[in-house]
């Protein structure tokens, strides 16, 4: 067990971290706005007029993607559903606008597979995985993306060697339900009392909270300030913040 200290925070006894990706780890917001812009799209060259509300739903607004937007926090399937319940307030039937919704998104993917991996670790990432690795501590990451996403991702940056757990949201349930954060403990084999979360939305504090975790650590990449980062224990701008107590 180590001690964690970020700023002036302490908690102690910690055995493990789990990680969120996308905005924590991985600087993807470049590919999920791209992504998300494809899919509306796709769905308006089918239906006319529904690119621009879907936009709004996705949390993306000319250039920038809302931290707290769906894109950016929800699972696919969640975003999925969304975009199909935009698509059935046309006058379309439930499960025509399902498969609307699921054509799109297959062929977004398709369009953009190349870049799906192009999406850089945050700077300092890979250090400070290693650093805590090597301190002893079971580290995961735990994400609204896919488990393949997650595992993509660990593979294209190596992590293999640093990493117990590779857990992303393929069903029901999807962050902030704190079951999910129980099984990736559960996984890890460490209890949720002796594991710290660390990710960038709301979500991923509630969640952790929820199960029981030691401590919330939000991370808001250069400026360490963000209004949906209030209930974690301390906010951080970049991940070298998280040190070892001697």
């Amino acid at each position: 067990m180590v001690i964690i200290r970020c700023r002036d925070i302490t908690f102690p006894n910690i055995q493990a971290i789990i990680f969120d990706k996308d905005g924590t780890l991985e600087d993807s917001q470049v590919f999920l706005r791209e992504l998300g812009q494809k899919r509306s799209r796709l769905i308006d060259a089918q239906i006319p007029g529904i690119g621009e509300p879907l936009l709004m739903a996705f949390g993306i607004q000319g250039n920038t993607l809302e931290p707290t937007g769906l894109m950016a926090v929800g699972s696919r399937r969640e975003n999925e559903i969304a975009a199909a319940a935009y698509i059935a307030e046309t006058g379309r039937g439930w499960l025509e606008s399902l498969a609307i919704a699921h054509k799109a998104f297959a062929e977004a993917d398709w369009y953009l597979k190349d870049a799906a991996n192009t999406s850089p670790m945050f700077t300092g990432s890979l250090e400070v995985l290693k650093f805590l690795s090597e301190a002893g501590l079971k580290l995961g990451i735990l994400s609204a993306d896919s488990t393949a996403g997650v595992q993509a991702f660990v593979k294209r940056h190596q992590l293999e060697s640093y990493l117990q757990l590779q857990q992303g949201v393929d069903q029901e349930p999807s962050k902030p339900d704190p079951t999910l954060f129980i099984q990736a403990c559960q996984t890890l084999n460490i209890e949720p009392a002796s594991t710290l979360m660390v990710g960038d939305s709301a979500g991923d504090i509630e969640m952790a909270r929820r199960a029981g975790a030691a401590g919330c650590i939000g991370i808001c990449w250069g400026t360490a300030k963000a209004a949906h980062l209030e209930a974690a224990d301390v906010v951080i701008g970049q991940l070298d913040e998280i040190q070892i107590s001697e």
